[in-house]
């Protein structure tokens, strides 16, 4: 018989800057991933899953999530609701310079379900290291986003930034799923399961 999985939900950088602020969440639709988050975190609460809250914060004066700026606060989707622990951050991954590995470990958590804000950047961030740091890893694609760019080596849409980084976390690095999926395997007490490079490819290969 499989173990059942210790889980926390890791709530990542759901702050203002990026619903109503300079970097506006484009797809999935921000309303739509606001709302799953918040259907995650009353689960978790429900289910005895601790939660995780992420906070990114840089210094007074800068253009994005700056200390005190309103952009920087929590949306109230989630500063309203229940959590457990509260992590600031300055860097991309959720698990660099703060105690959220401490925190994970002492409640002898082996499952990461990530949720949150930016798919492509913070969220695959904390997803990897996880990953390598030895948990297993679930990230919910229609809980998080992405946001286009533009720069010297061309031009991605919001839409093929966010398929492409979670059609290749689901690779290896997490179980990529839906609200409502990963909603079924916490009332089943199940795992879920990611995908591999070589199957990956190999459909790929073969749909040509």
């Amino acid at each position: 018989m499989s173990k059942l999985p210790k889980r926390a939900l890791i709530v990542i950088d759901v702050q203002n800057e990026y619903v109503t602020g300079n970097l506006r969440i484009e797809s999935p639709d921000v309303q739509q991933s606001l709302a799953n988050i918040g259907k995650a975190m009353d689960a978790a609460y429900a289910a005895g899953i601790p939660v995780a809250v992420v906070q990114h914060l840089t210094p007074a004066g800068s253009p994005i999530f700056a200390r005190g700026s309103q952009g920087a606060k929590l949306h109230p989707v989630v500063a309203e609701r229940h959590r457990d622990h509260l992590v600031e951050k300055s860097m991309a991954s959720a698990l660099t310079g703060t105690d959220l590995g401490d925190w994970l470990r002492m409640h002898g958590i082996d499952t990461l379900s990530v949720v949150g804000y930016m798919t492509h950047n913070c969220d695959d961030s904390t997803v990897r290291q996880a990953k390598h740091e030895g948990w297993s890893v679930e990230l919910l694609h229609d809980a998080a986003g992405s946001i286009p760019y533009a720069n010297a080596l061309g031009s991605a849409s919001a839409e093929e930034i966010h398929r492409v980084f979670t059609v290749v976390m689901h690779t290896g690095f997490a179980a990529v799923v839906s609200t409502n999926e990963w909603l079924r395997a916490i009332e089943r007490g199940e795992a879920l399961q990611t995908d591999n490079i070589y199957l990956s490819n190999q459909r790929a290969r073969e749909s040509r």
